[in-house]
């Protein structure tokens, strides 16, 4: 995965006319992005999906008199109903309910852990690039530790302690272990950033290290942190519904789509709502946020191979 890297200053502004000719440059590449996103019609469709995946996750429950913790005593594992959507439990709980509230959960856990572990990674990457010598050795000893370290069963063993408490701890666990490769991919790209002309006419004028990096160096690797925080999202709803499936996630009486899919895999063949609709659910969410991902490679990243194709049209 790689992108352009290009000088912020390339469409610096004449004395007659500060601003105009770098928000020209700036809008005209975004339009450019646009078309090159548009174009890729599976991206176009994931992120539809997504849009109406979080609709449906956070709107749906206004249409169901069911919570998602109730439970209907004259509705013990019944099928799809007018009054019960998506059928009902083994103990009369709306799986209908239970679908959307483990969305919710799986949607918010993996957008938090998406953003948080691809902030992580850019200021340590940065901060090891840029300043070299012991800060980059320090932070690079820990991002190998770090990648050592089966994460997975890390958080298995840690989860019971935090049993009964906020999901939000099993965010900053997700988030944790999520950012080490970036961190590297972003240290190379900051080593090669920081001998450009643009960063070092900054540092011999006395700009401070980390106005250098957040004005100059980040801007250039927006594209890389932009698909590494899709791709996360997909991949801490995996995690989160394989370590929810096996006890280690979200806690009752709370639901995920891991929970859920935990709960109805006995009863797949017998009772297939229970089963059916959030792993159909999850699947369609990992696969949308997966094609947008891909999507925004293609349009960011002029070096792709499927966007260099797309880029001979535009």
């Amino acid at each position: 995965m790689s992108a352009s890297i290009t000088d912020p200053h390339s469409t610096a502004a004449s004395p007659g006319s500060p601003a105009q000719p770098l928000i020209e440059g700036r809008s005209g590449r975004g339009r450019l992005v646009l078309r090159r996103f548009l174009r890729h019609r599976l991206s176009v469709i994931g992120l539809v999906c997504i849009v109406a995946l979080y609709a449906l996750a956070f709107l749906g429950p206004l249409f169901t008199p069911w919570g998602y913790a109730e439970q209907d005593p004259t509705a013990y594992l019944s099928p799809p109903s007018a009054q019960h959507w998506f059928g009902t439990s083994q103990i009369g709980e709306d799986v209908f309910a239970q679908t959307l509230r483990g969305l919710q959960k799986s949607l918010t856990i993996g957008l938090l852990v998406g953003i948080i572990s691809t902030t992580i990674a850019a200021v340590v990457g940065t901060a090891a690039g840029y300043f070299g010598g012991w800060v980059d050795r320090a932070l690079m000893w820990v991002v190998d530790l770090l990648l050592v370290i089966p994460a997975f069963l890390i958080i298995a063993i840690l989860s019971p302690a935090f049993r009964g408490k906020t999901w939000l701890i099993l965010v900053v666990l997700l988030a944790a272990f999520s950012w080490m490769i970036t961190a590297r991919i972003v240290r190379g790209l900051t080593l090669s950033l920081r001998e450009r002309e643009f960063v070092l006419a900054a540092r011999f004028t006395g700009v401070p290290p980390w106005r250098i990096i957040v004005r100059h160096i980040l801007p250039n690797m927006a594209s890389i942190l932009i698909i590494d925080a899709t791709i996360t999202v997909g991949t801490a709803i995996l995690t989160e519904t394989g370590l929810s499936f096996f006890g280690f996630g979200v806690q009752p009486p709370d639901v995920s789509l891991g929970t859920l899919i935990a709960n109805g895999t006995n009863s797949a063949l017998t009772f297939p709502w229970l089963f059916l609709f959030s792993g159909g659910l999850l699947v369609l969410t990992v696969l949308s946020v997966n094609s947008v991902g891909d999507g925004l490679r293609d349009a960011l990243d002029p070096t792709s191979a499927r966007g260099s194709r797309r880029r001979s049209g535009d």
